[in-house]
Formats: C-alpha cells, structure tokens, sequence
C-alpha cells in the first residue's frame, strides 16, 4: 500500500521534528552539566583544542573553559614544540592558562619557557605539585627571585635548561623541600658544541646537600664524577631510581657500582637504550596541522 503524497510530508515532517527535539535535549544535556563534571570531560582534550574549538561550541562550555576547573593540569609542551614557536609567545600562553586557574595549578608541563613566564607560574603557583619545562630559558637571578613560592612542589624537570646552573639548583633544593623528583638531562657534546664537557661537580655537590629528599633522580649527561655521585648516595637516602646514562666522568669504582646495583632502576652512564630520537621526532611534527590552534593560544 503506498502513502499518499499528504501523509509522506506529514511523515517526514514529524521525523525531523523527532530528530531536532533529540538533539535539543541532547544540547540541553550537556550544557547542563555542572561544570566540575564538564572540567573531568575536557581535561581528557588537549590544552589546545580546549581553549579553540571547545569554548565556540556553547555558553555554558565557554563559561567553563574560562573558569578555574578545567586548567588545574597545564600541559601545553607539544603545543610549544610546534612551528618553533618564541619564547615570548610561550610564556604568553602559559600565563593566559595559569590565570583562568585562579591560583589553582597543580601541574605545569611547557617547553622553551622563558624567565616572564616563570615569575608568573612561580607567582600564582603555591599548589604547583609538578613543574616540566625542559629546555627553557630562565635564569638563575628568576629561579633564586621566586623559588620560594614553589614551596609544595613534588617534581621538577629543567632538563637542557643551560641557564640554569648549581645556583638555580641550590634555590631550587632549599626552597622546595618536597622535592623527591628531579630530571636534569643535560644534551649530549656533539649536540651543543659550546657547552662545556669538563668534570665539575659542583651541580651533583649542589643536589647532595640541598635535596635529601630525593627518589627518582635523572642527570642524563651529566658532567659529575665519582666524588660527585658518592656525595648523593651519602645523602639522598630515599633514592630508588638514577639515570646516569652519558655521564663519561663517573668510573663507578670502589662500591659505588654495588650501590647503583642496589636500587630498583639503575641506568648506567654507559646504557645504550638511551634515544635522543624521541624530541626529534616531536619537533618534525608537522607544522601546518596546528595553525588553528596556534592563533586561539597567541
């Protein structure tokens, strides 16, 4: 029996107005969601989409990426690694993000972070828990100016961050006495020509004296030797992981290499899994995939 040509526009008209009803409830839905719930929902996307696409697509989700629930967590480190981006651009960011957390931010990972950027976070940051901003371009005068306010701060990554030497280090150990994590790879010689590859200890010295709090420990090519390594054993008695690997300077001799053995991860200065392809892997991302977001976090 086929439908007259009335009851197929009647039909097809109650369809669409069934499919539009469905997804208006649907809307309603979700812009009713409180907004702690819709924070637990975004922080699953990255930094980037959440604050360009996500905040155009209603009020309610515009309100709730502006306010503080949704940036706690601030990981914005291959954002910054793409297209290259300036140290001042970076640290426009970050203090854009770091100020819709409203004094709230627990974790901050970025990339080529520079000293404006890092007063700021330093400034805002009394709950910071983990601080990741390798390769960055603070300073020691920064560091030692504002360290004090990192007082809660768990873990600490300032890997290939040349401008920060054992005085940064020191700032870092005497006011962050929660520290039990440290990550401070250094870049291979062949790969900075102009960084200097002599023995010095004064940076391990530095970590032995003001850090003994410390578990997890990385020094990847590190320019430390013996004495060095004996004077973080002596002190850093909650050590359970070292990474050593590259460190040319350290012979392990005596019953050092006991010691290292004793731990629950060791990796020698002479372990070949290290692979420096990893970053170079990240940064030939390719550059033309991010431009949208690029202009919502400048």
């Amino acid at each position: 029996m086929t439908m007259s040509p009335k009851r197929m526009c009647l039909s097809q008209k109650k369809k669409k107005e069934d499919e539009n009803g469905a997804a208006e409830n649907e809307k309603a839905m979700w812009e009713g969601l409180n907004p702690e719930i819709l924070a637990l929902i975004f922080t699953r996307i990255p930094a980037e989409q959440r604050i360009g696409v996500l905040s155009l697509v209603c009020k309610s989700w515009s309100q709730c990426l502006c306010g503080p629930y949704c940036w706690a967590d601030i990981d914005i480190e291959q954002w910054c690694r793409k297209t290259n981006r300036t140290v001042f651009k970076i640290d426009s960011a970050v203090c854009k993000l770091v100020r819709r957390t409203k004094g709230t931010v627990r974790r901050l990972s970025a990339f080529k972070l520079g000293d404006r950027g890092f007063a700021f976070v330093a400034n805002c940051g009394r709950f910071l828990k983990v601080l990741k901003i390798p390769m960055s371009e603070v300073t020691d005068n920064m560091v030692e100016k504002h360290a004090v306010s990192l007082a809660n701060m768990t873990v600490l990554d300032i890997s290939y961050c040349l401008k920060i030497t054992c005085k940064g280090l020191e700032a870092f150990g005497k006011n962050c006495k929660a520290l039990v994590h440290l990550r401070r790879n250094m870049p291979p010689p062949e790969l900075v020509p102009t960084y200097n590859v002599k023995p010095d200890v004064s940076e391990a010295l530095t970590i032995a004296d003001t850090m003994p709090g410390l578990q997890h420990l990385e020094l990847g090519y590190g320019r430390f030797t013996d004495v060095g390594l004996e004077a973080i054993f002596a002190e850093c008695k909650a050590l359970t992981h070292l990474d050593i690997q590259g460190c040319w300077s350290v012979k392990l001799d005596g019953h050092l290499e006991d010691r290292c053995l004793q731990l629950q991860e060791f990796k020698s200065p002479w372990h070949d899994d290290f692979d420096i392809g990893a970053s170079s892997e990240n940064d030939s991302d390719d550059a033309d995939s991010d431009e949208e977001s690029s202009s919502d976090m400048d």
